[in-house]
C-alpha cells in the first residue's frame, strides 16, 4: 500500500486484515470493525488496499462483501486487491504476500497502461494491446489489472519465449538460456520445448509470489559490473554502474572500472564503431581505470587485471548456471546454451566452457531478444482453484465441476482475442503435495474431466513419479493430498518464419573487415574480425575471430568456430 505523497514500501501494518476463519461457516462477518478499519486506512491516506481472509479459498463471500463496503466507505479508493481473486489457494503467507505486492503495484500498473493505450489511440493505433505475463504469455490490460503481480519479471520472461522459439526451430533439444545486459545475467531451463515453470517459493526480492511464474534466475552480472578489490582479493559485481554513468570507456563520468571495460582493454569490442558507429570506447579512460583500481593494489599490469576481471564474471555466471542447473536435475553436458542480450555474444564461449556445454546458439536478434520474445509470445491463461482433501477422499463430481468452472473462465478470458478452439491448447492439472508439505505441485490430467476412480491411482502414481524425477525423491506408501486443480490455456499468436535478415555472402574470408589485437588468455593475437550484417547463410568462420554485429560482438576463442544457420542463428561449437 502507498500514503498520498509518499513512496514506502508495503508492510502488514497496512493491510486490512480480518480472519473469519471458523468451523462454523455461518459466523457474519463484522461489518463494524471491517468499516472501522477502511475509514481508519483512508485517514492513514492509504491508495491501494489488500483484503485477505484466511479461507477465502474455499469460501469467498466476505472478501466479496469487503469490497462493497471499502468502496461504500472510501469510493476513490485507488486499487481493491482480493486474495481469493489474486491467488484463490492457501497457505495464508504466501496469500498475504502475493496480494500485498498485487496491491503495491497495481495503482501504477493501471495508470500506466491506461496512458499508455490513450497515447496508442492518439497515434492511430487501432490494434490491441497486449501485455507479457512472468507466466510466458501475453493477455489484454483489462486481464493484467486483476493480477498486476503476474508482471513481476516478465521482462526477462520475454527473452526466454523468444529464446524457446528460436531453439524449436532450429531443433536445439534441450538448453540453458541466458541473458547477460548491462547489469543483470539472467538463467532459464528449457526443456522439451517449454521453459521450466515454478508453481511455489517464488521469491521476488524479499517477497513471496504464490503464482506460476517462468523460472528465470537472476544474478549481479552484467557488462555494467563493477570491478573492485577488497581486502587483497578481486570481487565482480553485484554493483553495478547501470546506464548511467555506465562503464568508465563511454565517457559518460564512470569512475570505476566495470566488465565492459575489461571486454574493452582486451580487445573484445570496436572501439572505433562501438553500437554500430553511435559511439567511440575510451580506451585509455578504461586502461586508467581498471590500472588504478585493479591492477595496482594487485600487483599486476593492466591486461593481466582485465582478464582477471573477465574470469570472474564468468566464473561467477557459470556457478549461477549451475545451482539453477542442479534446481531441476540437469547436466549441462547435455544441454545446449542460447546466449542473448547485449553482452551474450561476448562471454558466450566463455561460460559454456566452463559448464562443459559444447553448442552454443547466438541469434543476430540477440541485443533486443527480450522485446522479440514478447512479440512472439502466445496468449496464456494460468487459473487455480483451491480443493484441500486426501486422494482418497477426492468428490470425482468436484473435482469435474472445478475443471468446467475453468475451462469456462478460460473461455471468457480468450474470447476477446477471437481465438478458436483450433488455436487453443488447454492442459489440466491436479496440484498436489504429501502430508505436510507447504508446497505442491502440477501433476498433468490428460483424462480432464472424464477422470474417474481408476484415473485416480494413476494419477497418484503420476505424482509419485514426478516428485521423484524433479526432487529427488518420493513416498509410495503415502497418500497425497490434492490441493487444487489447475488450467493453462495457450492460444497461439503468428510467428515470423525468421527473426532477422541476413547478408548474401556465404564466403567469410570476403566479409573480413581487418583485424584487431585481442588477448585470448596467454597472448596477444591479431584476431581477423568480420562484418556480421554481410555474412549470409552457411557462411563458417574459425576462431579466434570477433564477428561485429551492429550491438554486439560474437567473441570467438581460439578452438572454436561459427556458423551461420537458415533461421539468422550463429551455431558456435566449442573443441
Amino acid at each position: 500500500m502507498k500514503r498520498q505523497g509518499g513512496d514506502s514500501h508495503p508492510t502488514f501494518g497496512n493491510l486490512l486484515q480480518h480472519f473469519t476463519g471458523s468451523k462454523d461457516h455461518n459466523v457474519a462477518m463484522r461489518e463494524d470493525a471491517v468499516r472501522r478499519g477502511v475509514r481508519r486506512l483512508q485517514a492513514l491516506g492509504v491508495r491501494s488496499i489488500a483484503v485477505m481472509y484466511l479461507f477465502s479459498f474455499v469460501n469467498p463471500d466476505h472478501e466479496k462483501r469487503t469490497r462493497e463496503i471499502v468502496l461504500e466507505e472510501f469510493p476513490d479508493v485507488e486499487h481493491i486487491s482480493l486474495s481469493h481473486e489474486v491467488m484463490p489457494r492457501g497457505p495464508e503467507y504466501e496469500r498475504v504476500s502475493t496480494t500485498l505486492v498485487n496491491a503495491y503495484v497495481a495503482p501504477r500498473i493501471a495508470k500506466y497502461t491506461s496512458h499508455l493505450q490513450d497515447e496508442l489511440r492518439r497515434a492511430g493505433y487501432g490494434g490491441p494491446l497486449l501485455i507479457m505475463q512472468s507466466t510466458g504469455g501475453v493477455m489484454p490490460p483489462d486481464y493484467v489489472s486483476r493480477r498486476a503481480v503476474t508482471l513481476l519479471a516478465s521482462g526477462p520472461t520475454g527473452g526466454v519465449m523468444g529464446a524457446t522459439l528460436a531453439a524449436n526451430r532450429a531443433d536445439a533439444g534441450d538448453f540453458l538460456a541466458v541473458d547477460m545486459g548491462g547489469t543483470s545475467f539472467d538463467i532459464c531451463l528449457v526443456r522439451h520445448g517449454q521453459p521450466q515453470i515454478k508453481t511455489d517459493w517464488n521469491w521476488r526480492y524479499r517477497y513471496y509470489i504464490g503464482l506460476p511464474m517462468v523460472d528465470v534466475q537472476s544474478v549481479g552480472a552484467g557488462g555494467g559490473s563493477i570491478a573492485r578489490v577488497r581486502q587483497g582479493a578481486l570481487l565482480v559485481g553485484p554493483e553495478s554502474a547501470g546506464s548511467t554513468p555506465g562503464p568508465v570507456c563511454y565517457g559518460r563520468g564512470g569512475a570505476l572500472p566495470t566488465v565492459t571495460d575489461a571486454d574493452a582493454v582486451l580487445g573484445y569490442l570496436p572501439a572505433e564503431s562501438f553500437a554500430g558507429g553511435r559511439m567511440q570506447l575510451d580506451l585509455s579512460a578504461a586502461e586508467a581505470a581498471i590500472l588504478n583500481h585493479v591492477a595496482e593494489p594487485l600487483g599486476l599490469d593492466v591486461t593481466e587485471a582485465a582478464w582477471g576481471i573477465e574470469r570472474i564474471v564468468n566464473a561467477n555466471m557459470a556457478n549461477a548456471s549451475r545451482k539453477v542447473l542442479a534446481g531441476h536435475g540437469a547436466d549441462a553436458r547435455d544441454l545446449s546454451l542460447i546466449a542473448y542480450g547485449g553482452n551474450g555474444a561476448v562471454h558466450a564461449a566463455a561460460i559454456a566452457r566452463e559448464l562443459g556445454i559444447t553448442r552454443i546458439y547466438v541469434p543476430k536478434t540477440a541485443p533486443a531478444f527480450s522485446a522479440l520474445g514478447v512479440l512472439v509470445a502466445d496468449y496464456v491463461v494460468d487459473l487455480v482453484r483451491s480443493y484441500v482433501v486426501p486422494l482418497s477422499q477426492v468428490d470425482l463430481g468436484r473435482v469435474r465441476a472445478l475443471m468446467s468452472d475453468l475451462d469456462g473462465e478460460v473461455t471468457k478470458e480468450l474470447q476477446p482475442a477471437g481465438l478458436d478452439a483450433a488455436e487453443t491448447v488447454t492442459t489440466l492439472y491436479v496440484q498436489m503435495c504429501y502430508p505436510g508439505q507447504n508446497f505442491d505441485m502440477s501433476v498433468p490430467v490428460p483424462e480432464g474431466t472424464a477422470l474417474d476412480e481408476p484415473g485416480l491411482l494413476d494419477l497418484a502414481e503420476r505424482f509419485h513419479d514426478q516428485h521423484e524425477a524433479e526432487r529427488g525423491f518420493c513416498f509410495r506408501s503415502q497418500q497425497p493430498v490434492v490441493r487444487g486443480v489447475r488450467v493453462t490455456a495457450r492460444g497461439f499468436t503468428p510467428k515470423p518464419d525468421h527473426f532477422a535478415e541476413t547478408g548474401t555472402t556465404s564466403d567469410a574470408a570476403k566479409t573480413q573487415k581487418g583485424t584487431r589485437r585481442a588477448y585470448w588468455g596467454d597472448a596477444w593475437t591479431e584476431t581477423p574480425v568480420y562484418d556480421g550484417a554481410q555474412l549470409g547463410t552457411g557462411a563458417r568462420v574459425e576462431g579466434p575471430a570477433l564477428i561485429e554485429e551492429p550491438f554486439t560482438v560474437v567473441v570467438l576463442p581460439p578452438g572454436t568456430s561459427a556458423q551461420l544457420d537458415d533461421f539468422g542463428n550463429y551455431v558456435v561449437d566449442l573443441a
